[in-house]
């Protein structure tokens, strides 16, 4: 439960610290220029790359200058010409992305200006210059020329906002900006395809049709010189645009040049002409495609909403299922950024958001890692002596098995204890005694672990252990049977070294049952003491010391017994009711001797139905087996006590041990 407490507890100042991180970052300046490369890989990934509107771009290009073979600027009676033969071609609007604001030859000037008010539906750029003198800088405005605005020519602030990476991203906002006014000329003089003024709301984002090159061109010289390859009425209804499409040349200088880098310059490596860059500003407001972004408390909206769909994947943390939730977490968050930029036209930036959350996962899996590896060194040092590595290594795989409170599970539990250890103690100094205990319970833990078992605890010379726990094991009472007779085994090999001691013959005494106790966690996590509880233990105990009644070595319960028969061959001892328990159990001990077990069998039953000459010759019979056996010397004595002090008909054959 404290796990548990202490997990959650985690998680949740992990969120809330990354929560605040991603609000703090989101916000800073900086950071919205990384957030702008996501807005240009949706723009690149949901491009129409196709213009739907009769939009036509008349370029001033390098093929220009070529036919024509004049510096620039050019004459403006050829601009004169170039807006006669787009009104004769049926030109919707005729718009300018160039300054005309300083006069020309008279000539020249009074030509464009008559062209100017023929046409009726020019839009002229104006443009911002900083002014600088003795008394005073500003930025004043610069506008055509005042001959070609009484002409008609509308003037339009042709500005472009550049973002903090010099892209443009941003609709440029104002009453009369280039872009405005193109669209007021449309409505004006084709009320039947624009009826009224379109004006989305402010703070819009350029829909960005495709790179450079995306809408059509013509080339400045093939409308001047009446190119054959364009039909008489090849710019009818079109709204016509006319600007620089160079690069920076001898011709045309950096600042002339009027390129401009878009979100797809990484895609094509290319700058855009500005005068495209308004083309694909009007076609945005005109198709109803501007991209808005969404507030800053939306923004706030989502992180707080995903910091709160990431806080399930911590509290119940697991590495590969947690990675599964916050990638599709991340995923959803991704894809419906996507949805809306597409169908929607609402950009949500993300990136912070993301990253916020992969950090927040990288942190919880690094957490996560110190403390299992903690948690691994702190089993392994707990288990290391008590379990085969093996177990260990599973133990550190699935700590849960050792969550605090135990679980109830089938057990089977063994009891060992050194038979007249006070006696023995005596007889030997402090170092002797220590050095016996040592030996023997160096063996009898190797031979346990050596089973599968896990040794519970010392105490003094009594050795507690069980099987099926902490992990399952489908055969836990063979294994722990096994274990009794591996420990009497590696008792025997120990004798020599006792007698060196200058001991007698040093017995070992075990007791096995099998049954439902509750194993686990006892104590605190930080000081725990993993082992079993229950009558199955307490049983198990008493069947230890119920070896001295019989002079047995071994004794397994029933249900025990129950369990290894098909294995492991089991002779009867008796039917008894230890300290404690109402209801007797049968008890058992090992025997490699199938008539020595049929004898025994034979002998007791005579003697639980108190035929007591047929189970006197039976234990003879037993003993003639078996010289000496204690199990049949102790029943010949029983049945004469019986003989004396008879039972009564409803004895059951069972042996009360007051001292089991």
């Amino acid at each position: 439960m404290r796990a548990a407490v202490r997990r959650g507890g985690l998680g949740l100042g992990l969120v809330l610290v990354f929560w605040l991180l991603a609000l703090v970052l989101t916000s800073l300046p900086f950071w919205r220029d990384v957030e702008h490369r996501h807005f240009d890989a949706l723009s690149v990934a949901t491009a129409p790359r196709a213009s739907s509107l009769p939009i036509t771009i008349v370029g001033v290009d390098e093929a220009s200058f070529a036919q024509i073979g004049k510096r620039w600027p050019w004459p403006r009676s050829m601009h004169a010409q170039l807006i006669d033969r787009l009104s004769a071609s049926g030109a919707a609007v005729i718009a300018f992305d160039m300054i005309f604001a300083e006069a020309s030859t008279p000539a020249d000037d009074e030509a464009f200006a008559r062209s100017i008010a023929r046409a009726g539906n020019v839009v002229m750029s104006s443009d911002h210059a900083y002014q600088e003198t003795s008394l005073l800088r500003q930025w004043i405005r610069v506008d055509p020329l005042p001959a070609f605005r009484a002409a008609g020519a509308v003037p339009g602030l042709a500005t472009v906002t550049l973002d903090g990476d010099t892209v443009v991203r941003q609709m440029p906002d104002g009453d009369d900006v280039f872009w405005r006014e193109v669209i007021r000329t449309l409505a004006r003089v084709r009320p039947d395809v624009l009826p009224e003024e379109v004006t989305p709301p402010p703070n819009g984002m350029v829909r960005h049709l495709g790179p450079a090159h995306t809408f059509p061109y013509v080339s400045y010289y093939q409308v001047l010189q009446g190119d054959k390859s364009l039909p008489e009425d090849y710019f009818r209804d079109q709204i016509v645009l006319i600007g620089r499409d160079v690069r920076a040349s001898p011709e045309v200088g950096l600042a002339q040049a009027d390129m401009f880098a878009t979100p797809f310059l990484g895609e094509s490596k290319l700058l855009t002409p500005g005068v495209e860059v308004h083309a694909n500003i009007i076609e945005s407001v005109l198709t109803g495609q501007v991209i808005y972004p969404v507030s800053r408390l939306y923004e706030t909206m989502l992180i707080s909403v995903a910091m709160l769909l990431a806080l399930p994947a911590l509290l119940r943390w697991h590495p590969t299922g947690s990675a599964l939730w916050f990638l599709g977490l991340m995923a959803a968050i991704a894809g419906g950024s996507w949805y809306l930029f597409q169908y929607r036209l609402t950009w949500l930036p993300v990136v912070g958001i993301l990253l916020a959350l992969a950090a927040l996962y990288l942190t919880m899996a690094l957490v996560s890692y110190v403390l299992e590896r903690r948690r691994g060194r702190y089993v392994k040092e707990a288990f290391s002596k008590y379990v085969a590595s093996e177990v260990v290594e599973q133990l550190i795989a699935h700590p849960e098995r050792l969550r605090l409170g135990g679980e109830r599970r089938e057990l089977t539990l063994l009891f060992s204890d050194l038979a007249g250890f006070t006696s023995i103690s005596e007889k030997l100094p402090p170092d002797g005694v220590a050095s016996l205990i040592n030996t023997y319970l160096t063996a009898m833990t190797r031979v346990i672990l050596e089973q599968g078992g896990t040794v519970d605890k010392f105490i003094g010379d009594a050795v507690m252990a069980f099987w099926g726990a902490p992990l399952d094991d489908p055969k836990h009472g063979l294994h722990a049977v096994r274990a009794a007779i591996a420990m009497q085994q590696a008792m025997a090999e120990l004798q020599p070294t006792y007698r060196a001691m200058g001991l007698e013959t040093v017995g070992l005494r075990i007791g096995v049952n099998t049954g439902p106790a509750i194993v686990g966690n006892m104590g605190s996590e930080d000081r725990f003491d993993y082992t079993a509880l229950g009558d199955a233990v307490n049983l198990a105990s008493r069947l230890e010391g119920v070896n001295k009644a019989y002079g047995t070595g071994i004794l397994l319960s029933e249900s025990t017994a129950l369990l290894v028969q098909e294995e492991i061959r089991l002779r009867l001892v008796d039917r008894v009711r230890v300290k404690g328990k109402l209801e007797p159990v049968r008890i058992y001990t090992p025997c490699d001797d199938p008539l020595l077990i049929t004898l025994t069998q034979t002998a007791w039953e005579a003697y639980a139905g108190q035929h007591w000459d047929v189970a006197r010759s039976a234990w003879r019979a037993v003993l003639e087996q078996q010289p000496g056996d204690p199990v049949a010397t102790t029943f010949l004595a029983r049945i004469d006590h019986l003989v004396e002090e008879p039972p009564g008909a409803a004895w059951d054959g069972a042996t009360a041990l007051e001292k089991g």
